[in-house]
């Protein structure tokens, strides 16, 4: 503990990361008092209804997502969730669109066009989530709560552009957290948004377990020691590679004569378990939220028969469809993000080799071949993660409290700090010291 106080100290002194971790706190406590602004024309006394949908079930997660803003109709209400949708829909089209897959090739000013193109859907996205989200309003919270009438132009126009604004200040501030912070702005706004309902479901777990003398304090100690080993098993998930040898020829001139050198540089293709990330889950959950929408526009026994299974979050089919999707998503995702052929091409131009394979065609299909076997794995358990608050929840445990036993928002967590913890990790090795998380030492570069 006193290394990691060390760590911390030196980390104080590097003028540079000190100012960015400020900034970026500072602009993180902005994000967090916009989400207790309630939008005008509602009566914030009047909010009960709506925070106990957003209780349990499926509304829990999207405000988790906004950290609260959504059950208190807040001006941040939608967050920065349309942002991601049109960052996901924009990925996804670069795969058929000939146009967005120049974009991606032209490096710096592509990268640029890409992010103006989802800055733009993104909007699109809010101006149709935002009337969607207001009469869901109107249908949840009683008829005094609205100052003026759903129906009328004034209240529409000024709440979905009150909305909309709430979105783009959103991604604005995740931007300046990314160019002038520490860490990736848009994922660490998520991460804050997350982390606020943490303090609430302890404290609801430990009223029941404690105070309502249901199981008492040894069972909420077991849980907090099984939470804590859940968030190793997502570090090793999010940090397992499998490292692919790469062996480059040392090349000898002696006069007009150039030899080839077997046994050069050696260095290693790292293939991370889990390369897709949180995605599978996004898209699964994004799909999961469908059939529930569509059974519900019909009134028949069977429809409505549908609709409570898929709005049941903890429920078996629920979970069990939910798995699936993650596996099929995981491959799919990896399958466009994981460019084998051209990673196979750019070891082959820069003369590496993979040893006792052949350069070209059979090295694409060898770094395929471990990406198969590697990626199945890692889908089973990143399912197993996604699923394990149905389980938790099956145990006698809070659904606020078991939402942190896996899912979206563990793995969204643990990326996070990791990412995080990496770049002050740069700074502090730029610096001559040690990694935040070793000794505070400071190493002098030697002369």
């Amino acid at each position: 503990m006193k290394k990691f106080f060390e760590s911390l100290n030196n980390v104080w002194k590097i003028e540079e990361l000190r100012n960015r971790i400020v900034f970026t706190l500072g602009l993180l406590l902005v994000y967090r008092f916009g989400a207790h602004v309630t939008l005008p024309g509602i009566d914030a006394t009047q909010l009960e209804n709506l925070a106990d949908q957003t209780e349990n079930g499926i509304g829990s997660i999207l405000d988790m997502f906004t950290g609260g803003a959504f059950s208190k109709a807040s001006v941040f209400a939608l967050g920065i969730m349309p942002y991601i949708s049109a960052s996901i829909v924009v990925q996804l089209m670069g795969i058929a669109i000939p146009y967005l897959q120049k974009l991606q090739k032209d490096g710096e000013s592509g990268r640029k066009k890409l992010n103006q193109i989802t800055r733009w859907l993104t909007i699109a996205i809010t101006l149709v989530q935002g009337p969607g989200y207001l009469y869901n309003l109107h249908s949840t919270l009683p008829g005094n709560a609205f100052l003026l009438p759903i129906d009328s132009f004034q209240f529409l126009f000024s709440s979905v552009l009150i909305l909309t604004t709430g979105t783009i200040f959103s991604m604005w501030l995740g931007e300046k957290i990314t160019d002038k912070g520490i860490g990736n702005g848009i994922s660490l706004l998520i991460m804050v948004g997350i982390l606020a309902r943490l303090p609430q479901a302890l404290i609801q777990e430990f009223t029941s377990k404690v105070t309502n003398n249901n199981g008492g304090p040894m069972v909420l100690v077991f849980e907090i020691v099984v939470w804590l080993l859940v968030i190793i098993a997502c570090v090793l998930l999010v940090m397992a590679v499998r490292k692919i040898p790469v062996q480059y020829a040392r090349r000898t001139t002696t006069g007009d004569f150039e030899q080839d050198m077997m046994g050069g540089n050696r260095q290693w293709i790292p293939l991370k378990l889990n390369s897709a990330g949180v995605m599978p889950i996004i898209f699964a959950q994004a799909i999961m939220f469908i059939p529930a929408a569509l059974a519900g526009l019909s009134n028949s026994e069977t429809s409505q028969s549908i609709a409570g299974t898929f709005s049941n979050m903890f429920g078996f089919w629920y979970n069990f469809v939910f798995a699936l999707l993650i596996l099929i998503f995981t491959f799919f995702y990896t399958a466009i993000t994981v460019p084998t052929n051209k990673m196979a091409d750019d070891l082959k131009r820069s003369g590496g080799f993979i040893p006792g394979v052949k350069p070209g065609v059979e090295t694409a299909d060898f770094l395929d071949k471990i990406m198969s076997l590697i990626t199945f794995p890692g889908s089973l358990f990143l399912a197993l993660i996604a699923v394990f608050p149905a389980i938790v929840v099956s145990l006698d445990v809070q659904q606020s409290w078991a939402m942190f036993y896996g899912g979206t928002s563990l793995i969204i967590m643990v990326g996070v700090a990791i990412d995080t913890i990496q770049q002050i990790n740069s700074y502090l090795l730029n610096k001559h010291y040690d990694g935040l998380m070793k000794s505070g030492k400071n190493r002098k570069a030697v002369a």
